[in-house]
């Protein structure tokens, strides 16, 4: 067999295949295991950026529902000092299985975290004293001391709005 045609074969074969496959070959984003104590860390940081924070679980509808506002966000202030953070609140046996897995199908370029406490009494309570645990919930925490909480769906221009005010 010629070189040349061997390469355009093996090269028809990587592009059918990069076809057929769609990417499904691509690495999934890390999915950085945190505690209390990183919760902690944004919410006292003195610096100028702004982190949107996230609680979320798979299994929870209206939190995959409202995940393409914080995309959204994530991409408009790409660039500046905005963080968004989607924490992930499901449990640990789920990690491998069904986190990593979703972070990947759904494509999501925000940073993704897992909650790795055993104990969600440890934490709720250090997120906002307000929560009662239920999820979807959201903290902004920036510059000035600014926090603002929500504990329900967000939808983008509420979401917008907060990092707006935030910002300024």
């Amino acid at each position: 067999m010629h070189p040349g045609k061997y390469l355009f074969q093996t090269s028809r074969f990587f592009l059918l295949c990069s076809l057929l496959f769609g990417g499904r070959f691509a690495v999934a984003q890390e999915v950085q295991l945190i505690n209390s104590a990183q919760i902690n860390q944004w919410k006292n940081t003195t610096g100028d950026t702004v982190y949107v924070i996230n609680f979320w679980a798979t299994w929870c509808a209206p939190c995959v529902a409202e995940l393409p506002a914080f995309e959204k966000i994530q991409q408009q202030y790409a660039g500046q000092k905005v963080q968004v953070i989607l924490v992930s609140t499901d449990f640990k046996k789920d990690l491998e299985t069904r986190v990593k897995p979703f972070v990947l199908e759904k494509n999501l370029h925000s940073r993704v975290a897992f909650m790795n406490e055993t104990n969600p009494n440890n934490w709720i309570d250090l997120v906002h004293g307000d929560w009662s645990g239920l999820i979807p919930a959201t903290l902004l925490v920036g510059p000035k001391h600014f926090e603002y909480f929500f504990e329900g769906p967000l939808d983008y221009e509420t979401l917008e709005a907060a990092v707006k005010e935030a910002l300024h």
